[in-house]
């Protein structure tokens, strides 16, 4: 097992985000895969559904890598975290090259989905563990600067791949050589995570700190942490608002078309771009900015905003979005927000209720609540708006039984959130005397 890089004495800490950004806006590419649907289904004559198969799958192995991975990344440390992802995340394009160049779509599913995905889910824990200690002080907001990268990879990814694909061609040689340049370029951009980041020793002054360990005793293992109702909990309350959120930003543009398809100013297919731009960007804002209200005024208060105020949200649009364009993209926004919000404050509410010691690899077994949500928003959305349009329906009536489900598992997750409770003490980790002694040594990723 390798040794995590042991920050220098006067090493600022403000390094940690910036190698945390290298590796998140790097696999944030993935809110961008969008982008190539369409020229894959043209040089390799899908439908919508075969090409979304490499996005979930992707979604899918996020979390589970997430999940079985975490223990490891734990272990080993940061920069072998953010490497793993480097060699994951970019070979999964390098197949997918191969794959668009031969034809074989296959290929691109595994690359991209498979090997692409367990990068997306090791790179996104990577930082998290080390964030909360060199940030004591402002959890929340050394979090979210780190997962507002993933909310913003796609503002980057989007256009860069659209002018790739513009420059090179829409046929199988041009995706498979803007596939390679992705592969490559994410590559040397990560690596300046990979060579960055440290984790503070046990002779660190770090900002906020009040000694060694976690200030208020808490010291959950991953282990225990899954054996405690604090955790599914929070499972619900995770895979509750990601669904909510992800209901709106999967078919976002169609959303706002179907809305006001009947009115005197229909929705252009341009505007609709726009819309989903937007969404980007209130998906990224939210995640620093929620996520930093969250040190003021409290985990469990910022998520009764997310899911209080998220069901409000959907029951104006479901009662009167059709009828005001500014009320249905105002709404939306703020749902996107809080589902930025929401994984960027997670890893907060974490580490207070089971402290540092195992928190990356207990924000990799609740990522499973993502994994789950990246199914299921989708799946009720579209399956719904299909079988009312199959019964002659139209315009908004197409999502109004959906958006009622999502008020539904909203109300859900506030009502687990107001249960969870702090953890405990038979829980709580007690180290032996040399556990102790290497934990100070070497402190986990």
């Amino acid at each position: 097992m390798s040794s995590p890089p042991l920050a220098p004495p006067g090493w600022s800490r403000w390094l940690v985000p910036p190698a945390a950004l290298s590796v998140h806006l790097s696999i944030g590419q993935a809110y961008a895969w969008s982008v190539f649907k369409p020229p894959l289904e043209s040089a390799l004559h899908l439908d919508g559904t075969q090409s979304a198969l490499p996005f979930q799958l992707a979604i899918v192995m996020l979390g589970l890598s997430a999940a079985f991975g975490g223990t490891l990344v734990e272990r080993n440390g940061p920069r072998w975290a953010m490497t793993v992802a480097l060699v994951c995340f970019s070979s999964g394009f390098l197949i997918s090259a191969l794959g668009a160049q031969t034809k074989q779509y296959w290929l691109i599913v595994l690359g991209y989905g498979f090997v692409g995905g367990i990068g997306l889910g090791i790179g996104y824990i990577s930082p998290v563990s080390t964030l909360i200690k060199w940030f004591p002080d402002r959890p929340g907001m050394a979090t979210g600067i780190a997962i507002m990268g993933f909310g913003g990879g796609a503002l980057i990814a989007s256009p860069w791949s659209a002018q790739m694909l513009s420059s090179f061609g829409t046929d199988n040689d041009g995706i498979a050589l803007a596939f390679l340049v992705h592969g490559l370029s994410y590559a040397v951009f990560m690596a300046l995570g990979v060579l960055l980041v440290r984790v503070p020793g046990a002779d660190t002054p770090v900002a906020g700190a009040s000694g060694p360990g976690d200030a208020d005793g808490v010291r959950v293992s991953a282990r225990s942490a899954v054996r405690t109702p604090q955790f599914w909990l929070l499972w619900v309350v995770l895979c509750t608002n990601v669904t909510a959120g992800i209901g709106i930003l999967e078919k976002a543009a169609p959303m706002i078309t179907d809305f006001f398809a009947d009115s005197s100013t229909p929705v252009s297919a341009s505007a609709a771009a726009g819309f989903v731009a937007l969404l980007s960007a209130a998906n990224m804002a939210g995640r620093i900015g929620w996520s930093s209200a969250s040190d003021r005024i409290g985990r469990k208060n910022i998520y009764r905003v997310y899911l209080g105020v998220g069901a409000l949200m959907y029951l104006l649009i479901a009662l009167f979005g059709d009828s005001a364009k500014p009320l249905f993209v105002l709404c939306a926004l703020v749902v996107l927000s809080f589902y930025g919000g929401g994984f960027a404050t997670v890893p907060a509410y974490l580490k207070d209720l089971f402290g540092t010691y195992q928190v990356g690899a207990i924000h990799g077994r609740l990522l499973t609540a993502w994994s789950t949500a990246g199914v299921l928003g989708p799946l009720i959305v579209n399956w719904i708006a299909d079988r009312q349009k199959e019964a002659g329906k139209h315009g908004a009536s197409l999502y109004t039984l959906s958006f009622g489900i999502m008020i539904g598992l909203l109300v859900l997750g506030f009502v687990a959130n107001e249960l969870v409770r702090p953890v405990h003490v038979r829980h709580h980790h007690v180290p032996a005397p040399r556990e102790a002694a290497d934990d100070q040594r070497q402190q986990p990723a």
